[in-house]
């Protein structure tokens, strides 16, 4: 039986234990197909990285129009993102961030696949 870590190396700490708590029941066929829609629309903690230390250069809130917090990006980009504070915080919350919107993806994933039985 196929496991999650063999199909998806890169992804490592809570986020392979968590989905590898959500895909325990899944046979080989179902763990590929959640596998590939799920390297589709995940976001990396590096580019969520990267993307927030854009806002030290002018382009505040990137990371968060990214991660599908629009009203979020919106308030950074007029606030220079909250004066800096709210950038800083996010760097140091960067994988924070992205293990929640990626939890979000892989829960969508596993319901849509949940209703295909």
């Amino acid at each position: 039986m196929t496991k999650i870590y063999e199909l998806m190396p890169d992804i490592q700490g809570e986020e392979m234990v968590f989905l590898q708590n959500m895909t325990k029941e899944y046979s080989d066929d179902q763990l590929r197909n959640f596998a590939n829609i799920y390297r589709a629309r995940r976001k990396d903690p590096q580019m969520i990285l990267l993307l927030c230390l854009l806002g030290f250069v002018g382009v505040s809130g990137v990371h968060r129009f990214i991660l599908n917090q629009i009203g979020m990006g919106i308030l950074y980009f007029f606030t220079a993102g909250l004066c800096l504070i709210g950038t800083i915080v996010d760097l140091v919350n960067y994988r924070t961030l992205s293990f929640t919107f990626n939890r979000q993806v892989a829960s969508e994933i596993h319901y849509m696949l949940g209703q295909s039985k």
